[in-house]
């Protein structure tokens, strides 16, 4: 009996986490028609994502701007950051979520940006103070992702975006699909030294809000992560 009731219910999660890859590889083969956000499932409160083991360190991000093609634009410089990821406290490689949002904040904004706070008990929502008293609030409403026990790795994030200033909050809503593994040239080890991302986002507006008068943004990304810090 014991064995049945170890073995029985690893059945069911596999056919969730087949499910999941094929939701996720249908939404990339629809891009770019994305005329609406993904139906994502709302993570809780203190439900991070989760990503394999062989993120776990310190990294330099160097993205680029990709166009239609897929061909990197070179009209763009590429944007050079840093990225953690660590475990948190139940032995899951979670990313850094504070350090990151800085990190891409400022190489984005510089100056502008002035702190990256975590929401006390919300690990899927930030604050972020810039210059001229603005406030930028960024909750996470929508995430699904792949096993993390597979060589690819993909998910799926719907973040809505509330810009607090002199004017009228604005509210957006963004959609990122990211697609991750080891790079391709690298020999098998025991500490993925790169890992090779591609990154497909839309935006939309905000809840209610006639589409309209929004203007659509897509975008493509290709992002290389190279370890700088081993895990511990």
């Amino acid at each position: 009996m014991a064995v049945l009731l170890l073995v029985g219910p690893s059945k069911p999660a596999l056919a969730d986490n087949t499910q999941n890859s094929q939701q996720l590889e249908a939404r990339l083969e629809a891009w770019p028609a994305w005329p609406d956000p993904a139906p994502l499932p709302r993570p809780r409160a203190n439900q991070d994502l989760v990503y394999p083991d062989w993120f776990e360190g310190l990294w330099e991000v160097e993205s680029l701007d990709l166009l239609a093609n897929g061909k990197v634009d070179e009209s763009l410089p590429p944007l050079q950051h840093l990225a953690q990821f660590q475990l948190n406290q139940h032995n899951d490689v979670v990313g850094n979520r504070p350090f990151n949002a800085k990190a891409v904040g400022q190489a984005l904004l510089g100056k502008q940006l002035l702190s990256v706070e975590q929401a006390p008990h919300q690990v899927n929502r930030q604050l972020a103070r810039l210059s001229n008293d603005r406030l930028l609030e960024t909750t996470v409403i929508g995430r699904e992702k792949t096993s993390i026990d597979t060589s690819v790795f993909l998910s799926d994030e719907l973040v809505l975006q509330v810009m607090h200033g002199a004017r009228a909050p604005r509210l957006s809503r963004i959609e990122t699909l990211s697609r991750y593994q080891p790079c391709p040239d690298l020999p098998t080890a025991e500490n993925i030294s790169r890992i090779c991302v591609e990154q497909w986002q839309q935006t939309y507006p905000a809840p209610g809000e006639a589409s309209e008068s929004f203007v659509q943004r897509a975008s493509r990304y290709k992002l290389t992560l190279t370890r700088l810090q081993d895990p511990a």
